[in-house]
């Protein structure tokens, strides 16, 4: 899935669905260091514009990664 930014370096961590949010988010950042990772409940209000600076990682309500975080 491509977010349609022009980042460079990983912009997708499918490898990171199933695990703790906060850890998620850390490594995004480690791997990633042009972008913020946000930890997100799943089913939240968010706004919908694209920033290539961000990573949104949705989370349940056990902290658990639910969706794939890409650039966005």
């Amino acid at each position: 899935m491509s977010s349609g930014c022009p980042v460079a370096g990983k912009n997708s961590w499918p490898e990171l669905v199933g695990t703790n949010g906060d850890f998620a988010a850390s490594v995004i950042e480690r791997e990633n260091s042009r972008v913020d990772a946000v930890v997100l409940l799943q089913g939240s209000p968010a706004t919908t514009d694209i920033r290539c600076d961000r990573v949104r990682v949705r989370v349940n309500r056990n902290r658990i990664v639910v969706e794939v975080p890409i650039v966005g």
